[in-house]
């Protein structure tokens, strides 16, 4: 069983910077690949970005390459997605997601676990 808890969401304006952190509980963690995922009013929810099991791997959505880094710390348990050059088509509340794989999924029906989400708000 794994808990997730995302923190750091907010207000920022456009071509700003905010980083998302989620903090997982469960002795387990590092057996699963993480992604970040968001959902905006009246939209899919979509994928961001993953990171594999070891931290080694990374892969993003082509929308926010470049600007979005996934990082992760299996001594504290952590998934950060570090977000720059922000636009306002951010706007979302961003999820993260464990699955029990080596290198995460883009599509969401197969992670295992969720985050309650946080709300990213990017004004112009």
């Amino acid at each position: 069983q794994v808990q997730l808890v995302e923190s750091g969401g907010g207000l920022v304006q456009a071509g700003g910077s905010l980083s998302l952190t989620c903090a997982a509980s469960g002795r387990t963690f590092s057996r699963y690949a993480m992604g970040w995922f968001r959902q905006a009013p009246g939209n899919e929810r979509d994928f961001v970005g993953a990171i594999s099991w070891s931290g080694g791997r990374t892969y993003y959505a082509d929308s926010v390459k470049g600007r979005f880094t996934i990082a992760r710390d299996n001594a504290k348990n952590t998934v950060t997605l570090q977000m720059t050059s922000l636009k306002v088509e951010d706007t979302a509340v961003y999820y993260c997601a464990a699955i029990r794989s080596l290198y995460g999924s883009s599509r969401s029906a197969q992670y295992d676990y969720w985050g309650q989400g946080t709300q990213v708000t990017v004004s112009s």
